[in-house]
Parts: C-alpha cells; structure tokens; sequence
C-alpha cells in the first residue's frame, strides 16, 4: 500500500504549517501558509515554493520567498483571475493580499533601505472579522470574488479589487460556532458551503440570501442566523473539512474529529425535519486514528480524494472500489507531526502535497 518512492521535501524550521495551495496559473507553483509556536501565540509566515523535476528520483521543492506576517496565517489561496496574486487568513481576524512580483528594486539607492519594509507588505488588506479567520476560498467561476470564514461564525465574500466597495459584498452569519472552512462550488457560481463546530454541513445560494424564522421567543435581530437552502447533519462532533467533488455536482465530502470522511448526495431534503434538513451519505471512509483535518477531492479523477490527519498521515481513497476491494490506496507516513494539509496538482495527475505541524512539505505520488 506504501509506495516505495521517496517524497521531495521542504523544511522550514519554527513554523507550523496550516495549509497549501497550488497556482491554477503555474504547475510547478505553491504557496504555503504557516505560524510560529503551532499557532498558538506569535507571527506567520507565508512561504512561496516552486517544484523542480529531477531525471530521477521525487521533484526537489525549493524555497522561493517568503513573507512576514503579524499574527499566525491559517490558510491561503491563489486569485483564480491574476496569476501573482494569493490571500491569506490569519488569527489576528485579517485577510491580506499579497502579489508575489512586487519588487521594489527598481527604487533608487536612496531608498535602499526601505526595501525590506515595503517588501514584506501586502497590496491589500481587510479587517472584517472578529476572531479568527481560519479558511479562505477562491471561486473558480466569479473569479474576482473570494470568500473568508472565521471562528466567529461568519462568511464574508469580498472583491478582489472594488474601489467602491472597500468592504466586504455579503455578510453570511451561516452558524452559532466556528466555522472551520467555507468552499465555493466548482459547478454554480452562487453555491457556498460551509462547516462547524456544531456538527453540520450547511449550503447556500447566494442568489436569495433569508434569515431564519426562529420563531415569535427568538431575538433575531441582534442574532440573525443566514438561512441555508441545506443543512446536513453530518457529524456529532466537529466537522473541519469539507470539499466539493469537481466531476459530481452537489456532491461533496466531510471530514472531522469523527476520524471519518463521508461523501454526501447535497440533492435529498428530508422529510417531516423543520427547515431544509437533508443529504444522503453514500459513502464513509474508515482508518485514519485521530481527527481528520483537511480533504481534497482529486482534480483528475471523480473517485479519488486525499486526506490529512492528526495521526500524522496522509492518504488516498477511492470510493468506487472492487467488490471486497479496499477503498484505502495509499498511507503517506513521514510526517513526525500532526499532517494538517493536502493538496493535489493541479496539472500533474497523481501528484500530491502534504504539510504539518513538523514543519515539513512533501511532494510525492501515492
């Protein structure tokens, strides 16, 4: 099950990774989001990584830059519309834009010395959330718009540039609790998910945004909650990933403290529930140990998807398996800390990424 071919890695010693990104625009591009102390208390760092092949052996990451930020950063995601440009989220409530060609070398020696400053800063920056903003996503389809979520309970979507609109465009207050991801569906331009703390999995349509009727006793105006075209009770515990399958719309997979990934049918509303409560899980996927924190769905290939756990593995699975065959393809195990990233290359099939808490990003092929 282990593949014999050893990964390419990258080290970066004193920072925890949170999560990667390949470039929609490069092959060979990534970008790496990353904190100090585990995240828990000091500055981030965002590192830009290019992958060389090699005549023989795994590809050879190579650090390219890196940026210095305040607060720990928890996600990024590269523009789907300017080839240079990515976002990040970060625990001081902050999202940043950052443009990974601005050189200011071109100034005179007179301002030499400002370099260093003027590098290291982003071209745009947000303050729109609270608390922590834990995951942001870039809609391949409105390719000017992105969206944030954070551990308030919010979903912010913004432009990228919108003079007129130096704030947010829409404000989903989409749960009570944290929520850990928010992801763009690949198939309608006005579908967004989102998961939580408290267990669901929610969708959508950004066409109607509603507010819940919670009723006559409820305070639903300092407290409106977004009202969801779907909700679905994924887990009893925390959710903390969520994909969309590229190939199947309305089909996507949850992952979380449960240590399971299920792959949901988002088209089924049940009945005789108050509000739209609904989904039905066609698949579940058991073996990792501990939490599952990050899923992916392969890019190339609508069976295939990618995991990274808490238990210091990545892995793939397939969920059009054999009859008795194994949906488990592949354990990646070199991570000596919690692995919480994967994602796969956008334009070299079966390549995949993986990062941790041990500071270390693989490239390799299950």
């Amino acid at each position: 099950m282990n593949g014999p071919q050893q990964p390419g890695v990258l080290l970066t010693p004193g920072f925890a990774h949170y999560s990667i990104a390949w470039s929609p625009f490069h092959p060979n591009r990534l970008a790496l989001a990353s904190s100090a102390n585990f995240g828990l208390v000091g500055n981030g760092r965002l590192h830009l990584v290019s992958v060389n092949a090699t005549p023989a052996g795994p590809p050879r990451p190579v650090l390219d830059k890196q940026y210095e930020t305040q607060d720990g950063l928890y996600d990024v995601a590269w523009s789907e519309i300017h080839e240079n440009q990515l976002v990040t989220a970060s625990g001081d409530g902050s999202i940043r834009l950052w443009d990974v060609m601005l050189n200011v070398g071109a100034f005179t020696a007179k301002y030499a010395s400002f370099t260093n400053i003027f590098q290291d800063l982003p071209i745009r920056a947000w303050q729109e959330h609270t608390r922590e903003v834990f995951s942001v996503d870039w809609s391949n389809i409105n390719k000017d718009t992105f969206a944030s979520a954070s551990w308030e309970g919010t979903v912010k979507l913004l432009k990228q540039w919108s003079p007129e609109r130096p704030r947010s465009i829409t404000t989903l207050q989409a749960h009570h609790s944290c929520v850990y991801q928010a992801s763009f569906s690949p198939h309608q331009p006005d579908i967004l998910s989102t998961c939580s703390t408290d267990g669901t999995v929610k969708v959508f349509d950004l066409r109607a945004p509603s507010y819940v009727n919670a009723g006559p006793n409820a305070n639903t105006f300092t407290n409106p909650m977004s009202a969801a075209v779907l909700t679905v009770p994924a887990s009893g515990t925390e959710v903390l990933s969520i994909d969309w399958n590229k190939y199947r719309p309305m089909v996507l997979a949850s992952a979380g403290v449960d240590k399971s990934v299920k792959v949901w049918d988002c088209r089924m509303i049940s009945t005789g529930e108050v509000g739209q409560v609904g989904g039905i899980c066609e698949t579940q996927l058991l073996g990792h140990e501990y939490a599952v924190r990050k899923v992916q769905w392969s890019p190339h290939r609508p069976d295939v998807l990618a995991t990274a756990s808490y238990d210091m593995t990545s892995r793939v699975w397939t969920t059009t398996s054999a009859a008795g065959g194994p949906q488990l393809l592949h354990i990646h195990d070199p991570h000596t800390e919690f692995v919480v990233g994967c994602a796969w290359s956008l334009y070299e099939e079966g390549v995949l990424a993986s990062c941790g808490w041990d500071g270390r990003l693989n490239i390799f092929r299950p």
